[in-house]
This record gives C-alpha cells, structure tokens and sequence, in this order.
C-alpha cells in the first residue's frame, strides 16, 4: 500500500497538497498520513506561561489535522493517520520518516508566490538522501488540474 505524508498547516499550499495526496492514495489503494508540526517555544522565565503557550500550539495544530482529516472522510476518502509532533519541522519529518518506513512519498506544497519555504528548500536539499521521494505540488493548481495529476 503507498502511503503518503502530507505537512499540515493553515496554508494553502498545505491543503493543496492535502487534496492531490487524497486523490493519488484513492487511486491507487493507499492511505494518507497527516503531520503536524508545533514548534518548540522559545524560553519564557514563568515555566507557567511557556507550558499554556505549548498546549495552545498543540491545540491548534491538533484542530487543524481533525479538521483536515474530517473533510477527507467528507469528500468520501479513508480516514488518514494523524499525527502531531513538537519539534523542529525538518528534524520532525526525519524522524517520522525512520519510524514509519511504509511512508512511500513526502507530499509538500509550494506557495504561488516568492521563494520556496523552509521545508521545500531542506527537504530538496537532501532528497537523495531521505527513504522516498519528495513531491511538491505547485499551491496554483486548480482542482481540474489537481484531479488530472492526482
């Protein structure tokens, strides 16, 4: 079974990406996985604090993946693994990758403006290196289109 790894945020490209990994894993009998990332929080002298801070993030990044994976089960696909991690995003996926070596392609979304992101610019970086393909899908695609690649 392909299994696919998509990195949710609240971008748009995130969701592109999202929407082709869905149609590619019906296609082909695979199952998507979600990833969420939180980053870490930068030191706060109330210990207090920083930890509210941490379970905010988490929050959002866990109402975000629900939510993700809620309009996957609408529009009729599978229910995706969901998984959220705190960390350093590229340090994150590595790590997800080693532990699930099922995951058959890394499935980012490229904005339709300005320069690659952070993830895209490491993770193509050292794509021969990493156990599976990176897919990046242009944020601009129509559904059409979307449709027609996936």
């Amino acid at each position: 079974m392909r299994v696919y790894l998509v990195i949710m945020d609240e971008t748009e490209e995130a969701g592109t990406a999202l929407r082709f990994a869905a149609r590619r894993a019906a296609r082909t009998g695979g199952q998507v996985h979600l990833l969420a990332l939180v980053p870490r929080q930068p030191f706060v002298a109330f210990g207090g604090i920083q930890a509210t801070i941490e379970e905010e993030a988490r929050a959002r990044a866990e109402a975000l993946v629900t939510t993700a994976a809620g309009s996957l089960l609408s529009e009729g696909g599978t229910m995706p693994a969901i998984a959220v991690k705190t960390g350093s995003g590229e340090q994150v996926i590595r790590e997800y990758l080693a532990e699930h070596p099922e995951v058959s392609a890394l499935v980012l979304g490229a904005a339709t403006g300005g320069g690659p992101g952070p993830l895209i610019s490491h993770f193509t970086a050292v794509s021969g290196q990493l156990p599976c393909p990176v897919y990046i899908i242009p944020g601009g695609l129509s559904d059409a289109a979307l449709e027609r690649l996936g």
